[in-house]
């Protein structure tokens, strides 16, 4: 167990952390809040539910990083690590597999940084592990990485793990409720805000005082901001790249931190921070805010609390989470009235606005790689109408370059609808009506996609998709042994 901190968290009237006059030279800006209580939560403040929680997370993001160890990117980065580990042995530096953090899979020994990046790439390489969505979504795994690399080559133990994953998720789905609208709608990538979260998991299983904890948070948020182009239009590697970098960011923010290295306390809500910088910006004729009281409002603290964690979604299938609801609709309909491709002139898909803006842009309709596919509701709707499934097979590069799939995709119409705008973030409604060549129309309304907190995964179904993507990996007897 770590130590306890020598300071307490202590409560603070919000109103004079977010109203001062001068907040950089506050004592209780945001980042000191929330430093506070990260320093003072304990394995034993969590709840049973948290922790099995956590467990099963990390469960579910082994197996997506089974899977994503054999994608192109990974690979090209690996080899790209082996390369830099071997010059800085080379030039008298460490390196050279002599570090004391493991690469998953490859066994490849490195330092905690560069694990922290490689093995959260290869949890999100395949964009297959959790999801949380409210004014911007986030997933929590891309950051767990971090305190894992640094439990590892600190000697530290599970229960320190679980607690910095606990925090990961509590302070990365906090940043993505508190937006007003959220930074994705005026265009910027949600990886922005993991930049904030990801320190403060690396930090506290690096056991920082409270006033480390800030430099830490600090120094990784001031460079890690990130525009969303990086899920716009075409796609490329950075796409699933953006937020295990800002979770290795972390990792390296928390060391610095440790050895006296200072960073901006005021990052969040002074001066030219987060907040500032997003108020000038406008969205329908209003300018951009955050609640950032709502950011730190009862932050769990016991085993009688309530971790957020419980409230995130697994994914079902490989693919952008806004996908799920419309892709559960079009198999559930083709299912119930057995439609076959042949039969089919026309797939409209109603969903939220920002899905339709993400999910169904020109550059959607012919995805020439594995990157856009996983991003295109046309692909993922034509390929699971003619395949009768979307799993990690579907993106393989021959599939997604598979010309026959484009009259199908034609036929796939993306709209955003009004109503549905309304439900949002509480829902995910989506409707899908099948229309067959002889004039019948059948459609489906999904609200809760498979894997949301309301209809979740079970344990069973999660051993079933660590074993298709690990079996090939590490073989099927030894998926079933690493079952949680």
């Amino acid at each position: 167990m770590l130590p306890t901190p020598t300071r307490q968290f202590k409560t603070v009237p919000l109103p004079e952390i977010i109203m001062s006059q001068n907040p950089t030279e506050s004592k209780y800006l945001l980042s000191h809040v929330i430093a506070e209580w990260a320093c003072a939560l304990k394995y034993e403040d969590l709840s049973p539910a948290a922790i099995e929680a956590a467990k099963l997370f990390w469960f579910d993001s082994i197996g997506c990083a089974l899977g994503g160890s054999q994608q192109d990117d990974a690979k090209i980065l690996l080899k790209h690590y082996r390369a830099m580990s071997a010059t800085a042995d080379s030039s008298g530096g460490e390196g050279g597999g002599k570090g004391r953090a493991t690469a998953f899979v490859s066994g490849f020994k490195t330092n905690a940084v560069d694990a922290a990046f490689l093995n959260g790439h290869m949890i999100r390489a395949m964009d297959y592990n959790d999801i949380y969505w409210k004014a911007d979504p986030c997933h929590p795994s891309d950051l767990i990485a971090a305190p894992l690399a640094l439990c590892e080559s600190e000697g530290l133990s599970g229960r320190d793990l679980i607690l910095a994953t606990i925090i990961a998720y509590e302070i990365e789905m906090r940043l993505c409720e508190i937006g007003r609208p959220g930074v994705r709608e005026y265009g910027w990538h949600h990886a922005t805000l993991s930049a904030f979260a990801a320190p403060v998991a690396a930090g506290r299983a690096l056991n920082l005082t409270p006033e480390q904890m800030v430099s830490a948070i600090g120094i990784s948020a001031a460079r890690t901001f990130c525009p969303g182009a990086v899920t716009a239009g075409k796609l490329t590697n950075m796409k699933n790249t953006v937020d295990p970098w800002a979770g290795r960011m972390g990792a390296e923010s928390a060391l610095l931190a440790r050895e006296g290295f200072s960073g901006p306390e005021h990052i969040i809500d002074g001066k030219e921070g987060l907040f500032a910088v997003f108020k000038h910006v406008q969205y329908k004729g209003q300018p951009a805010a955050f609640d950032g009281e709502a950011l730190v409002k009862d932050l769990p603290n016991s085993k009688a609390s309530h971790y957020r964690i419980l409230d995130c979604g697994m994914k079902s299938f490989p693919v952008e989470a806004l996908s799920h609801a419309p892709l559960t609709a079009m198999m559930k309909t083709v299912k119930e009235h057995k439609i076959k491709a042949n039969d089919v002139k026309e797939i409209k898909v109603e969903v939220i606005a920002r899905a339709a803006d993400i999910l169904g842009d020109p550059h959607k309709y012919r995805p020439d790689s594995k990157e856009t596919a996983d991003h295109s509701l046309p692909y993922c709707m034509a390929a699971g109408l003619v395949d009768g499934m979307v799993t990690p097979l579907q993106f393989k590069e021959e599939r997604v370059l598979d010309k026959a799939l484009i009259p199908i995709m034609d036929k796939v119409k993306v709209v955003a609808n009004e109503e549905f705008e309304a439900l949002f973030p509480k829902f995910q409604p989506s409707r899908v009506t099948i229309t067959t060549n002889d004039g019948k129309s059948h459609f489906t309304r999904v609200d809760v996609p498979k894997g949301d907190p309301r209809d979740p995964m079970t344990e069973d179904e999660i051993a079933v998709k660590f074993t298709a993507l690990g079996g090939d990996v590490v073989g099927r007897d030894r998926c079933k042994k690493l079952r949680v």
